[in-house]
């Protein structure tokens, strides 16, 4: 039995948990703590606030899942303002082995480790997901999280990372041109993760709102969330719909992209927060609108993962297969 610290860093919060992986690879999960990343001026500090939470010892053995990309000697996030020098995590942190990867790597190492029960079904053909060959990960946060899982028939697999989140956003109707026309004003180029992660709802919204010749002021990104989910603004809840019917676009595109023909698997805490209205959106015909491949994408399985820290467990399945 093998002891890590298993960590999940976004852009605005990083988890922390005990992960105990057994002889034979099982993986479980101890009590998480959450602390916000605005509140601490490092990686180190928090970690060493979780180090007390934990009584002052940890164990020595690590696992990082980052949101944004692990390579070089410099990695900075691409939601906050942390920095972190994988070559000092062992002096910075006491640790004797350590595991960096990418918050969607980590993610995709989850889904090859998962059961069936830890997924739902969104759309295409009722069935697991394909036991080899390529799937594609993503999922919606602060940012856009992008991988893709490839297995082998003896049961082994390789997880790769991407930053497919900040390829061009398409647009495919009226509404779509207008949010375009909106953010163009800010951003000369418009990445997907721009339409299709949390802080996207805002501007969907004021794109609504503007059309329909009624002005909001701006707000909380999280209020619109609420208001569009529990029925009591029919703009924010149309917002809510677009956001989904773009995810759904996005969805298609990586997996003709990758060609994760044997299953698509959303991820996420925001994924997962708004699975119910995703079953009765726009998602699945946009995943399925890609003209002369409409009944190739109609062949996914397209999953939502259920599991409630895939970013933790992935972590430390990366840990397991790295210094297995």
């Amino acid at each position: 039995m093998t002891e890590v610290v298993s960590v999940d860093i976004g852009g605005t919060h990083a988890r922390f948990t005990i992960a105990t992986i057994g002889a034979d690879g099982t993986i479980e999960l101890g009590e998480i703590e959450t602390l916000h990343t605005a509140d601490h001026a490092s990686f180190q500090t928090a970690w060493e606030d979780y180090r007390k939470i934990m009584g002052g010892t940890l164990p020595t053995n690590v696992a990082m899942a980052i949101a944004g990309p692990v390579g070089g000697d410099v990695i900075r996030f691409t939601n906050n303002p942390w920095v972190i020098r994988p070559k000092m995590i062992p002096e910075k942190l006491g640790c004797d082995r350590y595991t960096v990867v990418n918050d969607f790597e980590a993610v995709a190492h989850a889904v090859a480790r998962a059961g069936e029960d830890q997924f739902i079904h969104l759309t295409g053909p009722d069935k697991p997901l394909a036991p080899t060959g390529r799937l594609s990960v993503l999922g919606p946060g602060t940012g856009l999280g992008v991988a893709h899982l490839y297995r082998e028939p003896d049961g082994a697999y390789r997880v790769s990372a991407t930053e497919g989140g900040h390829i061009d956003f398409a647009p495919l109707d009226q509404i779509d041109d207008a949010i375009l026309a909106r953010l163009r004003k800010r951003h000369r180029r418009v990445s997907v993760e721009r339409v299709v992660a949390g802080p996207a709802i805002s501007d969907i919204y004021q794109t609504l709102a503007a059309m329909e010749g009624k002005p909001v002021a701006e707000e909380d990104d999280i209020a619109i969330w609420t208001r569009g989910q529990d029925g009591s603004d029919s703009l924010a809840a149309a917002a809510v719909d677009r956001f989904c019917m773009s995810l759904g676009s996005v969805a298609g595109d990586i997996a003709l992209a990758q060609g994760g023909f044997g299953g698509v698997v959303i991820a996420g805490g925001l994924g997962y927060r708004i699975r119910e209205t995703l079953l009765k959106s726009g998602f699945a015909e946009r995943f399925k609108d890609k003209g002369r491949f409409q009944e190739l994408m109609a062949s996914i399985p397209v999953k939502l993962i259920i599991h409630p820290q895939p970013g933790l467990f992935g972590a430390a399945a990366a840990f397991a297969s790295e210094h297995a």
